[in-house]
């Protein structure tokens, strides 16, 4: 914590922060302190596409996708190019992952990496590429003072996600509704792109569907954004455009575990255990599948940010070997394995001192059971503790004074290095990321602009970009809008310029 809030020193002195029990509110100040309304939600007024057509000496920006890239996307397009006309098509309900991500809460973005080079290292599909101008040009701190000078207040917990004050995932979904509608961003709900196409004079020749009736639409845009996310709407216009797609995989999930004894600590929370995924058929060493993080036991396996880390950064391998491998966790990875078995050799001698002439009074001590305590370093519960003694096969009944040390040099190697077979994967519940979609290299990152289409540009899950969890796949949503709505904003003043 005092990393970040050192860090802090160089933000603008508009930031101000209020710090609560467990984490630090954001209060911006801001243009726009009203503009979340008290209560219902905004809505976008209902509009044909038809009606929404350009008229004569106007251009048109198609938005593929209302989620958090699209409409963030078209807000700051429509925002540099007021006359611009910017249409968002979305298949289903806007912003329903926002609605949805961080248990319902929306976790926005993460606040402890200041640092845009330990920013892109939070990306298992990216961390190469993010680590020159892309977060720079919009990284985190930009996107809190976003939405907090839109009237959003912000609070930065301990791990470094930051939620809106209120805990609800509607107040930032209002926040980008309502600035949508003011600024004349315009919505359509229940319709497809399902073609697309260039023309002769450079333009895209768009094809539309509504999912429930046999209707179909044409319109000519000038530029097209794709911000779909990880359905295949997305991905078959791109490869209609030229682009290719690497196969999009889960990622961010949790381990299924079959070990009906584990099953029985379920709820069981580690606050810190370091974790080896291991995989056959990877010869090369990847320093990404260990990581450092708690762990959550679960009734079908192993969760928790260690798991969902490891599953990000090991998705396509996963993938290729039918989600089956080897988790290998150390349950004290502050502790070398020497000192922990002096910790189970000490907590032993205290039950065996039998020189003291008061010792017939700790007769009953002497005969503790090494089921009823272990030595605090652990900072373990029992039940757990039980697990262990299990797998090793020792008695919950058997005397701390008469166990043996080569026993305790065993249970000290399995707290340091316990496997689990992994059987398979189950999914996270909160929001569903996949690793895959069109390559980075087939994109301009300081534009988010095709590098085989012009005026096509793309942001978000369509792109082969996955982050972990923490608000990392938000971030990347709100950087990839931006960069490509101010790309299209700017393209199409200049354009209007000079016609």
């Amino acid at each position: 914590m005092f990393e970040f809030f050192h860090s802090m020193n160089l933000l603008p002195q508009r930031f101000i922060f209020r710090f609560g029990f467990a984490s630090q509110t954001l209060t911006f100040k801001g243009k726009y302190p009203c503009s979340i309304p008290s209560h219902g939600r905004r809505k976008f007024s209902a509009t044909t596409l038809s009606s929404a057509t350009p008229k004569s000496g106007e251009e048109l920006l198609l938005v593929v996708g209302g989620g958090a890239a699209g409409i963030y996307g078209a807000i700051r397009s429509k925002t540099l190019a007021p006359n611009l006309k910017v249409v968002v098509i979305e298949k289903a309900k806007p912003l329903s992952k926002v609605k949805i991500s961080g248990g319902g809460r929306c976790n926005v973005t993460n606040g402890h990496c200041p640092d845009n080079k330990i920013l892109a290292e939070q990306y298992p599909r990216g961390h190469r590429e993010f680590k020159g101008s892309f977060f720079h040009t919009h990284g985190p701190m930009d996107t809190m003072s976003w939405f907090s000078d839109h009237g959003v207040v912000l609070k930065i917990e301990e791990d470094g996600r930051v939620f809106p004050a209120s805990d609800s995932s509607s107040t930032i979904i209002d926040c980008l509704m309502s600035e949508a509608k003011r600024s004349g961003v315009l919505l359509q709900t229940g319709k497809v792109v399902t073609s697309a196409s260039s023309t002769a004079d450079g333009k895209f020749a768009i094809k539309l569907e509504k999912r429930s009736l046999d209707y179909v639409e044409h319109v000519e845009a000038d530029y097209l954004l794709i911000a779909s996310g990880s359905s295949k709407q997305g991905y078959n216009l791109a490869t209609q455009l030229g682009h290719s797609i690497l196969e999009p995989v889960p990622s961010l999930f949790t381990f299924k575990i079959d070990d009906l004894k584990l099953a029985e600590l379920s709820g069981v929370t580690f606050p810190k255990v370091k974790a080896k995924l291991q995989l056959e058929g990877i010869q090369k060493k990847i320093p990404q599948l260990t990581q450092v993080a708690p762990m959550l036991v679960t009734h079908w396996g192993l969760s928790g940010p260690v798991v969902l880390r490891l599953s990000a950064w090991g998705a396509r391998y996963l993938s290729s070997s039918d989600y089956k491998g080897t988790l290998c966790v150390d349950f004290t990875p502050d502790l070398h394995i020497e000192d922990l078995k002096s910790a189970l050799t000490r907590h032993k001698s205290q039950f065996l001192d039998l020189t003291s002439p008061l010792s017939l009074l700790f007769s009953s001590m002497q005969r503790q059971k090494v089921l009823n305590s272990y030595p605090s370093e652990l900072a373990v519960v029992k039940r757990f503790w039980k697990y262990i003694l299990d797998r090793e096969g020792i008695c919950g009944d058997m005397l701390w004074s008469s166990i043996s040390n080569n026993l305790l040099i065993s249970v000290a190697a399995l707290l340091k290095d316990c496997a689990f077979s992994v059987k398979g994967k189950g999914q996270f519940k909160d929001e569903f990321v996949t690793a895959g979609g069109v390559p980075l290299s087939e994109i301009y990152l300081d534009t988010m602009g095709s590098r085989i289409h012009p005026h096509l540009y793309f942001a978000g899950e369509v792109l082969n970009v996955d982050g972990i969890t923490g608000g990392f796949n938000f971030q990347n949503a709100w950087t990839g809008g931006y960069i490509a709505g101010t790309s299209i904003g700017n393209l199409a003043v200049h354009e209007r310029v000079y016609q």
